[in-house]
C-alpha cells in the first residue's frame, strides 16, 4: 500500500509528520508544527488539539507564543513540564537563528541590520531591557550585551557603564536598544532625554552613538531614521 493511501490509517497525532514528509515544513500550519513538538496527545485530545489550545492561549499569535513562560505553557491541560520545555527550547532556537543571521553581517550599515540582532532579543520580553551593540570604526560588531533589566514599564541604562565597556572593548561606535512591553514603539520623552545624554557623553570620549532602537511586538523604531538623533 502506498504512502498516499496509508496516511488514512495514521493517527491524528502522526499526520502532521506525514504531511511534512510528503510536502515541506512550510506547508504545515502553526498548529501542525506545534503538534509535532508536542508529539502525542492525551486520552481526551490529540496533539493537534493541544497545539490549538496553546495557540489559543497566545491569541493565535506567534509573537505572543514566544512570550509565554514554561509555567504559562503548563496551564494548558495535557501540557506537562517536558512538553513545555520542548516548546520553549524550539522558540529559543528560532530566536538564536535570527540573531546569528544578523551577526553574520560584516558591518552594520543601516537600522535594519542592527534590528536583526536586537529584535529577537527584546520583542518577546514582558519587562523592559536595555542592550548595547559595540562596533569598531568600520561599524563591524565587536560585541553586544544587556546593560540592564527593568520592571514592566521602565528600565535604567547606566551611561557610565556603557561608555566604560566601550573603552574596554575598543569600540568607536555604539548602538543602543530597548523594548516597550506595552507594544508602543514610539520614543517617549524619557527615551529622547536618555539618548541625548548618552550621545553628548559619548562624543566627549570620541565615541559615536549611531542609533537607538525601540522594539515592540509591532516591530521597531529607529530614532536615527526618525531624525531624533542630531
Amino acid at each position: 500500500m502506498g504512502i498516499s493511501n496509508s496516511i488514512k490509517n495514521w493517527s491524528e497525532d502522526e499526520r502532521p509528520r506525514e504531511k511534512m514528509l510528503q510536502k515541506s515544513a512550510a506547508a504545515l500550519t502553526d498548529a501542525e508544527l506545534l503538534a509535532i513538538l508536542i508529539s502525542s496527545g492525551t486520552k481526551e485530545k490529540s496533539a493537534l488539539d493541544l497545539a490549538r489550545d496553546i495557540l489559543g492561549l497566545a491569541h493565535n499569535n506567534l509573537q505572543e507564543l514566544g512570550k509565554l513562560s514554561i509555567s504559562e505553557l503548563k496551564k494548558t491541560k495535557g501540557i506537562g513540564e517536558a512538553r513545555a520545555i520542548t516548546i520553549a527550547a524550539a522558540l529559543e532556537i528560532g530566536r538564536r537563528r535570527q540573531i546569528s543571521e544578523g551577526l553574520q553581517r560584516s558591518t552594520i550599515s543601516k537600522s535594519a541590520d542592527a534590528a536583526e540582532i536586537v529584535v529577537p532579543l527584546l520583542q518577546d520580553l514582558n519587562h523592559e531591557a536595555f542592550y548595547v551593540i559595540y562596533l569598531n570604526q568600520s561599524s563591524k560588531v565587536l560585541r553586544y550585551e544587556p546593560i540592564s533589566n527593568g520592571g514592566l514599564t521602565a528600565t535604567v541604562a547606566d551611561i557610565r557603564m556603557i561608555l566604560k565597556n566601550a573603552l574596554l572593548y575598543n569600540a568607536n561606535r555604539i548602538i543602543v536598544a530597548h523594548n516597550h512591553p506595552s507594544g508602543n514603539k514610539q520614543a517617549s520623552a524619557a527615551d529622547k532625554e536618555l539618548t541625548n545624554k548618552l550621545k553628548d557623553a559619548a562624543e566627549l570620549m570620541d565615541i559615536k552613538l549611531l542609533d537607538h532602537l525601540i522594539v515592540s511586538g509591532a516591530g521597531y523604531l529607529s530614532m536615527a531614521d526618525e531624525g531624533l538623533i542630531i
